[in-house]
């Protein structure tokens, strides 16, 4: 039955990081320059044992109700994939010298401020040099576009280390 809770728990995060998104983060918006991407929470907070097809497949449909809500052709999906895809990467990057436990989540109070930090900005500025150079589409406006990757990054970095901060558990489960 614990495998069934564990779906049903992911199920309700997807859709309230996909449903807050839409309704109320979307209208967020930094000197036309900065966009939060609230969504990228469920992608990122996934348990760290999660495989990695299942986190491909997330991160598209994901990505993929995104641009229904947006019309941006597949921008949002390809996004989420590419970050879907360098997870897990970036989380055998930074693997603490005893290794993950099974129980281990990504949370700043398990893993430490440096560690979060790290991985929260790495996977976030990848995602969205990939979305805005997609977004764009070439090279003209490179200034512009890192101007809006640096802008959004810190502005989803920091809403999202204000989510983990207030709503994650301060304690390891089962010590």
């Amino acid at each position: 039955m614990r495998g069934v809770g564990a779906i049903v728990v992911q199920l309700l995060r997807f859709a309230l990081y996909v449903g807050l998104h839409v309704l109320f983060v979307s209208k967020l918006v930094l000197f036309d320059l900065g966009w939060c991407f609230f969504y990228l929470g469920f992608i990122l907070f996934l348990p760290i044992s999660t495989p990695i097809v299942l986190q491909l497949v997330l991160s598209f449909v994901l990505g993929w109700s995104m641009d229904i809500f947006y019309d941006t052709g597949g921008v949002h999906a390809a996004s989420a994939v590419l970050l879907g895809y360098l997870r897990p990467w970036v989380l055998r990057l930074l693997t603490p010298r005893d290794g993950y436990e099974a129980s281990d989540t990504v949370n700043i109070h398990q893993m430490g401020w440096q560690w979060f930090i790290v991985y929260l900005s790495l996977l976030v500025v990848l995602h969205h040099a990939a979305f805005f150079l997609l977004e764009l589409g070439s090279f003209r406006v490179i200034g512009l576009t890192l101007g809006k990757i640096i802008v959004s990054t810190l502005f989803t970095s920091t809403t999202l280390l204000i989510v983990q901060l207030l709503f994650f558990p301060t304690k390891r489960s089962g010590r």
